[in-house]
């Protein structure tokens, strides 16, 4: 069964005592708007970094290129830290802090983890599409 039926099954087992019902009502309520609203909140964060990045980027394939990693590394989660290396951010800088050379926002700004990336991925790799040929050959970059 899962969590919804669950809760729903819960909540017309307490139909007997309007109290509990009421009570387990207003948790499935606030548990279910917290669910809908992480979402969302994510899902508008990521479209916000994308544009960002397509703004600072400008060429659609380099862009390409860049989400294609972006997306692997981090699935455009600013605060993504990879549990067992330490690698932050939407490009995985390891470490994290390295990003601070582009700003001291570097913890929670797309725009300041973009430009990190951006040039890291020129300085090692020529362009973002030289660091995507890598990560495909490599898995990583």
């Amino acid at each position: 069964m899962n969590e919804v039926s669950a809760v729903s099954v819960s909540l017309i087992r307490r139909l007997a005592s309007p109290r509990k019902a009421l009570a387990g009502a207003a948790v499935a309520v606030a548990a279910c708007g917290t669910l809908f609203a992480a979402a969302p909140a994510q899902a508008a964060s990521a479209a916000s970094a994308q544009a960002i990045a397509q703004k600072m980027i400008g060429n659609s394939a380099q862009y390409r290129c860049f989400s294609n990693i972006v997306q692997r590394e981090s699935g455009w989660n600013v605060t993504a830290t990879n549990a067992s290396s330490g690698a932050y951010g939407l490009v995985q800088a390891l470490p994290g802090s390295k990003m601070a050379s582009a700003g001291a926002d570097w913890k929670t700004n797309p725009a300041t983890q973009i430009k990190w990336g951006l040039n890291y991925m020129k300085s090692r790799y020529g362009s973002p599409c030289g660091a995507w040929s890598f990560w495909q050959a490599n898995g990583w970059y």
